[in-house]
């Protein structure tokens, strides 16, 4: 008798479990942001913020950079652009739209260690590596990560919010 009360709360219970799977199963995704898309004539370029040097662009197509949480932003550098080495609180994902992105690592600029990454190339940078770019030719770069987004120059005296009259 106490076995045959032991399977059927047994049993019950597996029920009762499969039907609350189901029902969760069941349920809406928490997440409901609207699908974002964008084309390329919707893209809305606008100057990059002052801790970027003078002459990038940048558009914003998902989140707050500086803000917690997920971000896509597109920044549009002229030739002859050079970001002196800098790093950030926060890994990124870095695809090349456009031109060459020229990149090295390390706490000082040394263009002849620089890696030419093409239209199409895609560089993870870890989170508070030092890095630096320079471009040749006009590059546009898709940066994706988790903000906040920030950036600290290995040089304080590097930093372009740092010269008076900049923007």
């Amino acid at each position: 008798m106490q076995m045959a009360k032991t399977i059927a709360y047994v049993a019950l219970a597996v029920c009762l479990m499969s039907g609350f799977m189901v029902s969760a199963a069941a349920q809406p995704a928490e997440d409901k942001a609207d699908h974002i898309m964008v084309t390329p004539d919707a893209v809305k370029w606008v100057d990059a913020p002052p801790s970027l040097p003078a002459g990038a662009r940048w558009a914003v197509l998902e989140g707050d950079p500086p803000q917690a949480g997920p971000f896509t932003f597109r920044v549009k550098v002229p030739a002859g652009y050079k970001i002196l080495p800098h790093k950030h609180p926060n890994l990124e994902h870095v695809t090349v739209l456009s031109g060459t992105f020229h990149f090295g690592m390390g706490e000082q600029l040394d263009e002849s260690k620089v890696k030419p990454m093409p239209t199409g190339s895609f560089v993870v940078i870890p989170t508070d590596s030092p890095h630096y770019f320079v471009t040749k030719d006009e590059t546009i770069l898709q940066v994706n990560g988790i903000g906040p987004w920030g950036i600290t120059f290995v040089n304080p005296a590097d930093d372009p919010r740092q010269r008076t009259g900049q923007r």
